[in-house]
């Protein structure tokens, strides 16, 4: 029935087309390994393998964007976040077959193939034009250190290893901005905070980041750090197909931060981040870019490299204790 109900959505859709079928997760492999396609469409639950192993297995032999697709995410969180943490890129509730000629989920379907679809688009270098940010810089209480974390695919879990190894006396603020759909905010705050000793909890218009405290992105609109030091959302720029971007969230740091920050760019499809990274360094803050080995998709870190945005490329598991101890020397002295 799922699978009949994603076929007539794509037949009733221009510009799209069916490759091939999987009846499970090895032969998504098997068949991904001879006939690639733009888009897989991966259920969670399936014989033989389920989906996150078949999505890890792609990504590492042969990487395409992947998107979770199970009939009620709400009820598997933990298995959507390990999927995107192997490399999917989202997901989205299987449309269901109701009313004859009614398919329901199918415009949330569409939406997402089509996101999708703009993102593989931009892996090619495609630059945005951001709004100039304001240079004023507003007296205000703020904490000593700010750590900025941005991530796309493969990032749910990087960040649970990186704030992991965090402990629960971290003298810095952390600030995350993850590429996920406002309806799996809640969820993915909700499971890093099992993950970490610090608290998680979602970044609200007018919040001031908090040493020692986690600030998810939790909504469709880009957050920012504003002119006042605190946290907000924007719909600017509207033609940014990361939403919510790293790049947006990134370059208001490096404008608005009055004290020291540090960018984390980790694991992602496409380039969001890297711009903004090489603004923070550009300002003199130290940035840190996820080695490629270490990577479920080495785009957005490989970007950042390639304009020299990062001062220090690192595994995944040397982050966490790299700010740990750059912490703990500041404090120190």
């Amino acid at each position: 029935m799922a699978v009949e109900a994603m076929r007539r959505v794509l037949a009733n859709a221009t510009g799209h087309r069916v490759a091939w079928i999987a009846r499970d997760g090895l032969e998504a492999v098997e068949r991904c390994a001879q006939d690639r396609p733009d888009l897989i469409l991966m259920d969670l639950i399936m014989p033989r393998m389920d989906g996150i192993e078949a999505t890890r297995r792609i990504m590492a032999k042969t990487p395409c964007a992947i998107v979770v697709v199970t009939a009620n995410i709400e009820e598997t969180t933990s298995r959507v976040f390990e999927a995107m943490g192997a490399g999917a890129l989202d997901a989205v509730n299987t449309p269901v077959l109701s009313e004859p000629g009614n398919l329901a989920g199918a415009k949330a379907l569409l939406a997402k193939i089509e996101t999708i679809s703009r993102l593989i688009g931009d892996t090619a270098g495609a630059r945005r034009e951001f709004p100039a940010l304001p240079t004023a810089r507003i007296p205000g209480p703020q904490p000593n250190c700010l750590v900025a974390i941005g991530a796309s695919a493969g990032g749910p879990s990087a960040l649970a290893k990186v704030l992991g190894a965090l402990p629960g006396h971290f003298p810095a603020a952390v600030v995350i901005v993850q590429h996920v759909d406002e309806q799996f905010a809640a969820g993915l705050g909700n499971w890093l905070h099992s993950q970490t000793a610090l608290p998680v909890r979602l970044a609200e218009f007018g919040d001031r980041p908090q040493a020692g405290t986690v600030f998810l992105a939790a909504k469709s609109d880009h957050l920012v750090l504003n002119d006042r030091g605190q946290l907000a959302y924007t719909r600017l720029p509207d033609n940014c197909w990361y939403r919510p971007s790293v790049d947006v969230f990134f370059k208001s740091v490096a404008k608005h931060w009055q004290g020291p920050a540090l960018g984390v760019l980790l694991t992602g499809m496409g380039r969001d981040g890297a711009e903004g990274l090489k603004a923070l360094r550009d300002r003199g803050c130290l940035t840190i870019a996820q080695d490629a080995a270490s990577c479920a998709v080495y785009g957005m870190p490989k970007a950042a490299a390639e304009l020299d945005a990062a001062s220090e490329i690192l595994t995944l598991d040397k982050i966490g204790p790299r700010l740990t101890n750059m912490f703990a020397q500041r404090t120190a002295t």
